[in-house]
Parts: structure tokens; sequence; C-alpha cells
């Protein structure tokens, strides 16, 4: 627009000039600011015919039209640099792409053929209602994982968890202080990787046990319902927790700890364990661990957390035990997974455990193993399976002295991505009458239960939870 204009200034002086042979003193004014505007635009001109084609196109699109409505444009100089200049770089899109959110819901519907009084199906840990449309779990996973790669050495982890077993496996004033305090938190702690070697992880808080062969969170399991050794053995520690991988075979950790399923400690004594990984092969995976600790308390519980028995602390207790038990317990617990092929799992477990009351006392003793299958028919389709024998001595699981035995078989069906249906048949047995019947009093030799599970987990985490 500018260029014409001046182009018809330019012509309109020069028609002037030409009607008359001597110019007028404002003639000669006019002609001197043509002349001048002449050369600017022809200046400009050489200017836009130098630069890049499409430098030149954004400044001429950038001038705003006379027609145009609204806010003008910026100039061609401004709309250059915003072009050429990188964007600020926000924290909030690095945080969430490290961070996954996780959710998982587990419920099922389990019959005991038994129709025991009360409901309800003995040994259980997760699996303890028969007859009822039950919630297992329902949990929220919170990490964020050191990733080294990315110059991060600090993680933190937040797991809660809610249903029938957050009430089985977080606690009772048994083993906790207060467990109300802690209850739906399953897992809270955090880790950092000191620059040692090949990499020194510590943590620090609450998190699940890995002695055994099960774990928490059904859709990482082969079977619906837990073993026996799953509901003895210990379901998660508070300390510190120390892992350290030698070479790409062999791995140990070392853990200091308040005790066996104790978020406060109630004695003040604290437990130790030493676990070993090994990989002879990539396929398979040997776990010898060994966990010894005082589990007796020195103070008696106090039950109602609406009083507080001192200042400001409602549940702890101040009434001591004058002759606090001192016998320890050991733990020998071993595992073994071998990916025979790409779908055929085998697995097995075996453990002794030795509890004193007091250090002359005489030992209650478990021994136990356990033997897994799962093989993966189709894409979706599985079938697992899992025997056990566990011999409570002393009766430190079931509250009496026998050998019990359990057979499990899992059929697995997966609808969709993070939506698994379980169909299970299990049978429990003892050498003695011990689960409960129809009767009040009535006790049988065995219990047979059919278990639908179902499972439905989505988030960014990926693998085991």
């Amino acid at each position: 627009m500018i260029l014409k204009c001046a182009f018809l200034i330019f012509v309109a002086g020069s028609v002037c000039l030409s009607a008359q042979d001597e110019p007028t003193e404002r003639e000669k004014q006019l002609l001197d600011v043509v002349q001048k505007l002449a050369a600017r635009v022809s200046a400009l001109e050489q200017k836009l015919n130098s630069m890049p084609s499409g430098v030149a196109t954004t400044a001429v699109v950038g001038a705003p039209a006379a027609s145009q409505e609204g806010p003008p444009s910026p100039p061609p100089q401004a709309a250059s640099v915003a072009a050429n200049t990188p964007a600020t770089p926000s924290t909030t899109p690095d945080f969430l792409a490290s961070t996954t959110f996780n959710l998982m819901l587990d419920g099922y519907y389990a019959y005991n053929f038994n129709r025991p009084i009360g409901r309800v199906n003995l040994l259980r840990a997760y699996d303890v209602s028969s007859n009822s449309f039950s919630l297992n779990q329902a949990t929220v996973v919170i990490e964020r994982a050191p990733d080294l790669k990315a110059g991060r050495r600090y993680g933190v982890r937040i797991d809660l968890q809610y249903g029938q077993a957050t009430e089985t496996a977080q606690g009772n004033p048994a083993n906790e202080p207060r467990p109300q305090v802690y209850r739906p938190v399953w897992q809270a702690y955090g880790t950092y990787v000191f620059p040692v070697g090949s990499g020194l992880t510590v943590d620090f808080g609450k998190w699940a046990s890995s002695l055994g062969f099960e774990g928490n969170y059904n859709k990482d399991q082969i079977n619906y319902s837990r073993s026996y050794l799953f509901n003895y053995l210990p379901y998660y520690h508070f300390g510190f927790r120390s892992t350290y991988n030698i070479n790409d075979r062999v791995s140990v950790a070392w853990w200091l700890v308040n005790g066996i399923g104790q978020s406060e400690d109630f004695n003040g004594l604290k437990s130790n364990a030493f676990l070993f990984t090994l990989k002879p092969a990539e396929n398979i995976a040997w776990n010898v661990n060994y966990y010894l600790g005082e589990e007796g308390r020195d103070v008696n519980a106090a039950y109602n957390p609406g009083l507080a028995s001192i200042p400001s602390q409602p549940g702890l207790s101040i009434d001591v035990v004058p002759h606090p038990p001192r016998g320890k317990t050991h733990i020998f617990d071993s595992t073994l997974s071998w990916n025979a092929s790409s779908k055929l799992l085998l697995g097995a477990e075996a453990d002794e455990i030795i509890t004193r009351v007091n250090p002359s006392s005489t030992p209650s003793r478990v021994s136990a193993g356990a033997l897994y299958a799962r093989h993966q028919v189709t894409p979706k389709f599985a079938l697992a399976g899992r025997g056990e024998y566990f011999s409570d001595r002393g009766g430190t699981f079931s509250g009496s002295t026998q050998a019990l035995k359990e057979t499990t078989g899992t059929l697995e069906y997966k609808l969709a991505d993070g939506f698994l249906v379980r169909g299970e048949w299990r049978r429990d047995f003892s050498n003695h009458p011990f689960f409960f019947a129809d009767t009040p009093g009535l006790l049988k030799k065995e219990q047979n239960t059919a278990t639908l599970g179902m499972l439905w987990w989505f988030g960014g985490k990926e693998g085991s939870w």
C-alpha cells in the first residue's frame, strides 16, 4: 500500500512539472519530498528482495490490512523475533511425565460349600467372605521413581488402600500400637540412589514385605486367593531398606526395621533382614532371605484412640509390661521362579519360621512349602495352579497344632487391557477338624470354595505394582 501511494505521488508531481515551465516555490518543495520518498521506497524494496523468502513473507503478512477488524497485528520486526524465540519450558509437563497415577479396583464373589456360620472363610488373607459381593481392594498408587538417565536420584511412592484387604493386612492391636493411624497407607516411602558403584538404593518409610513368592496386588498374582504362607509371613515393614546390585546376576539387600507389621515400634528394638537375589540364568531367579527380630511388646495396648493417656498422644501406651518377652523370631525364606518358556512359569517356595517367647522357651515352628505353575494358553486366556503344605507346630498361625494343605486351580480371562476375570476352585484341608460348618460347634476337616474375582486397573506404571 505504501509503494502504491508513493508511486501515485511521484507521477502526479511529474505531471504537474511538465505542465509548467517555471515551477513555483511550493512545487519545488513537493518535488523534493517526492524524490526523498522514492529513494526510501527503492531502499526498502532492495532490503525486502535481499531477505530469505520465509522471513519476507512473515514480515509482509504480519502487516495489518486496512480493513482488518480487532486489535492490530504486531509489526513485522516483532513477528519475526517472536517466531524465532524458543518458548520458555514449563516444569509441569515434565513432572507429570515422570509421575504415574494408578488406580485399581478388586472385587469378588465367593461361595463356601460348608456354608459356615458367619459366612467366614477361615485361613484366607483377602477372600474372607462367603456368599457376599465383596470389595477386596480399592487402591491408589502415586509414584515418581528415580531416573538416573535424567539426573534424578530421588523418588517417592505412596499407596493408599481401602477394602477387606486393608482390614486383614494393615495391622491390629496385636502388632500395631495405633493401627487406625496408618490403616489406609499401604506403602509410603522415599528413595535415594547414592552414587556408589552401580548405585546404592536406600528407601525410608513403609513398604510391602518381599518375603515369599506372592504379593499384595491381585493383578500381579497367578491365583486369586493367597497362600497360607502369604497370610503368615510379614505383610509390611517400616524403617530403612537398602539394595545394591553387585552385577547382573547378584543383588543384595539389608533392612533395618521396627519389626513385623509395625508402623510404630512397640518394644524399641529393631529387626534386621538380609536378602540375596541370584540369577543363574536369564529366565531363573532365586531368592534367599533371612529375617531376625524380637517381636514381643514391652507396653500393653491402649485400645481407645479417642482418649490420651499422656498429653497430645491418643493411643500411645505408658502401661509397661513388667517382664517383656525377649525371644526372637527367625524367618528362613527361599523362592525360585523359572520362566520355562514364553508361556510357562514355574515357581516354588520353602520357609522355616522359628519363634520363641523367651530365649529359653520351647519354640513354635512352622515348616511350609508351595509349588506354582501358570500357562498362558492364548494372549487372553491362562491357567494357573498352586499346591501347599503348612506344618503349624505350636499354632502360631492357625491357633492349634495341625498340618494344613490346600490346592487351588484358577482360570483367567483378559477381557481388555486393564480388566481381568478369574474363576477359582480351592480346597483347604487339615489332619484335624478345624473349619467352620453350618452348625455352631461343628467343625470339619476341609472347606471347598468357588470364587469369581474381577479386577480393573489403569495408570502409567508399567510392570508389577
